[in-house]
């Protein structure tokens, strides 16, 4: 284990002066707001997550070390997860006082009008050896949703709409009751050009090609994953969600000479019930991740088949 990880790991730093905040573009799980205990993000691209007070925070911080450290980890894999930058006390957003947070990269630093997607993988959230009364928590929600049906869940997602020039977050009690046709018109509404706000309107999956397809593109990532999941067994990563992330302002501006590039991302999150693999494939992320795969491949599928039916159209004079 080289030093860097090492004192990186083993260090808890007192906090230094600075200006922490509410995340803008956070969707899901713990929000500080309202006095609530919730992550935090500075103006030097980074994440303040508050280590939960049983053993999840604690747990988590460890596989961030552990994983960090693991040479069994494929360089191309670690650019999947946040990087950890060890732990810090920080003041609390619940005013409770100096309280340790896993410092991380703020993986939507960089962006100025990001679209965000949280999307929980797996066809079960609760895993052996947990209590009673966290099981009946987590299976109940995961039958409510489509965490059994399809083997993931929309958590939550916000679009910028560069028409109004302003976000559009879809209301967290719809998000949840979403039924397999409700996750496809999510995912479909999430590279869509026209207005999210109106459910009246198709989504038109203006932004699809460049966002999920092409070969940086959300499809191109989430495969690179996959390939690694069916054969890793070093850890089961038990309710932990994909953030898909992208700024649609550089997709309008057709490649113009200051146009950045989509920058189409996938990161995957929430680590507080990461369990050793023991040499088992993590078969429940897997299939979840498939079906997931699925459901991106449908929606590219059709885009390319109507794109198909206007070409054949306008060449026949249509």
């Amino acid at each position: 284990m080289n030093s860097r990880n090492s004192d990186r790991r083993d260090c808890i730093y007192s906090c230094t002066k600075k200006m922490l905040k509410v995340p803008e573009h956070q969707v899901a799980g713990h929000i500080a707001s309202d006095g609530k205990l919730g992550p935090l993000v500075d103006d030097q691209g980074r994440f303040f997550k508050p280590l939960q007070g049983d053993s999840r925070g604690e747990h988590e911080a460890k596989f961030y070390e552990s994983f960090t450290s693991n040479k069994k980890v494929p360089d191309h894999i670690h650019r999947y997860f946040p990087v950890y930058h060890g732990t810090q006390l920080v003041e609390a957003s619940d005013g409770s006082g100096k309280l340790p947070h896993l410092v991380l990269d703020d993986v939507v630093s960089g962006y100025a009008n990001p679209s965000v997607m949280d999307v929980k993988i797996g066809s079960r959230t609760w895993y052996p050896d947990v209590s009673e009364e966290y099981f009946k928590k987590c299976i109940k929600k995961d039958r409510q949703t489509t965490t059994v049906s399809l083997g993931f869940r929309v958590s939550g997602f916000k679009i910028f709409d560069h028409q109004e020039s302003s976000f559009w977050r879809a209301e967290k009690k719809l998000v949840l009751g979403y039924n397999a046709d409700g996750a496809r018109l999510a995912l479909r509404k999430f590279v869509s050009s026209n207005s999210p706000a109106d459910s009246n309107l198709t989504p038109n999956c203006a932004f699809a090609s460049e966002v999920y397809g092409g070969c940086n593109g959300i499809l191109a990532q989430l495969l690179e994953l996959k390939d690694w999941f069916e054969t890793q067994t070093l850890y089961h990563f038990n309710s932990c969600s994909i953030l898909m992330i992208y700024e649609n302002e550089s997709i309008l501006m057709k490649g113009g000479d200051d146009a950045p590039a989509p920058r189409a991302q996938v990161k995957l999150v929430d680590f507080a019930h990461v369990l050793d693999g023991n040499g088992v494939i993590d078969h429940n992320f897997l299939g979840g991740l498939c079906s997931f795969i699925k459901f991106i491949k449908d929606i590219l599928q059709s885009v390319e088949k109507h794109d198909e039916t206007d070409t054949s159209l306008l060449e026949n004079g249509r």
